[in-house]
């Protein structure tokens, strides 16, 4: 016995015990520290795919703008044939009025002169 009261026999199993706390901790802490390096790793590459992504996105983007951009300048050398086509359409529609007023007209005076005829 020692001067605490414990057998000579129980004190090198408290070292043997501490000294595998010690190794399980560690293990412990080192097992958490990888598995932080690796949640970084995990957010690095997501960060990198998201930087992919959107640059994709942003070379989508500016196509459109510039397809746009020259759908735009399409439209506006069109603009004054599409006037005249809309002036033209108007004209038809104007001429078409009187071709059926000139019509009307035709009738009634060839039913008038038939009425004059009869006399």
């Amino acid at each position: 016995m020692n001067e605490t009261g414990e057998s000579v026999t129980e004190q090198p199993n408290i070292n043997v015990l501490a000294t595998t706390m010690f190794e399980k901790t560690a293990d412990y802490l080192q097992e958490e520290l990888a598995a932080t390096v690796d949640d970084y790793r995990l957010l690095e590459e997501m960060n990198r795919q998201a930087i992919t992504k959107y640059s994709d996105m942003k070379q989508i983007a500016a196509n459109v703008s510039k397809a746009l951009k020259e759908l735009n300048e399409k439209y506006r050398n069109l603009k004054p044939y599409l006037e005249q086509i809309d002036e033209v359409e108007e004209s038809v529609f104007k001429l078409e009025q009187a071709a059926y007023k000139l019509d009307a007209y035709s009738k009634r005076l060839e039913a008038k002169f038939k009425q004059l005829e009869k006399r």
